[in-house]
């Protein structure tokens, strides 16, 4: 008897198990099909039928903070050690030049170093001598330095000059600036079109972007590009706001930074 009344509870909380869930499960597919709709609303809150794709271009004209000075102090001699020893001074005397100038000790380094021999001629075996090619690279915080800097360096017993780069230190900065600047004109863009066809511009629906600088200075001549972009902006330098700098007989020039993005936009009545 007590087994039978036993498994008469057994069957009696299955049954109740049964009908708490049968009555539950109404419920739970009423709240899946209340989150249905807004899920499809989130999904179709933007038109992508109806759309306008524009172009945003700035640039911006950045004064250069940095110089990268490649030296080179070419020596000769009869025998590698002599000819060792005659470009070890001079580069020793060449460094002692520039950080009298306020050049620290860790902005000096060796680029390159060859030591090569010299034949008496093109098919001759005979050597006579030896050259040394030692090349010096020199990263300048001080860009209206330049003039000086090569002065001595020269006057100490450089005899090349191998490059010289004008850079920004802020250069990821100012691409961020003029990226913002570029989806600013696009965005003008967009809004201008969208309303001279009797809509407004809706949300965004895709961004493609390309940014990249260069220098012009020294020859490099100018962009003609920079003319018919949607945004020219100097950044503010410390000879004024929108003022690039020209210091020294060595003229920096200037860095542009320019950055392009392609944006769709919807169309809204």
């Amino acid at each position: 008897m007590k087994s039978t009344s036993n498994n008469s509870h057994v069957i009696l909380t299955g049954v109740l198990v049964f009908a708490l869930l049968t009555v539950g499960l109404p419920q739970l597919g009423a709240q899946t099909a209340e989150a249905t709709p807004l899920s499809k609303e989130l999904a179709t809150s933007c038109d992508h039928s109806r759309t306008v794709h524009v172009s945003g271009t700035a640039v911006i004209n950045v004064a250069p903070d940095r110089a990268l000075i490649q030296l080179g102090v070419q020596s000769n001699g009869v025998s590698p050690a002599e000819v060792q020893r005659q470009n070890a001074s001079a580069i020793s005397q060449v460094k002692a030049s520039l950080q009298a100038l306020g050049v620290a000790a860790s902005d000096i380094s060796s680029d390159n170093y060859i030591i090569e021999p010299i034949y008496e001629d093109y098919d001759s075996l005979f050597i006579k001598g030896y050259r040394i090619n030692n090349v010096l690279a020199v990263t300048l915080r001080e860009v209206g330095k330049v003039g000086d800097v090569l002065a001595a360096a020269f006057g100490a017993g450089a005899n090349q000059v191998v490059n010289v780069d004008f850079y920004t230190s802020k250069l990821r900065s100012y691409r961020d600036q003029a990226r913002a600047l570029a989806m600013e004109a696009a965005a003008q863009k967009a809004q201008a079109l969208a309303e001279a066809v009797g809509s407004k511009r809706g949300c965004v629906l895709s961004i493609a972007e390309n940014s990249w600088s260069h220098y012009s200075g020294w020859g490099s001549g100018r962009s003609r590009s920079q003319w018919t972009q949607n945004v020219v902006q100097n950044a503010p330098t410390t000879g004024g706001e929108g003022e690039l700098a020209d210091e020294g007989p060595v003229s920096a020039g200037h860095i542009s930074v320019q950055a392009e993005v392609d944006v769709s936009f919807s169309l809204e009545e």
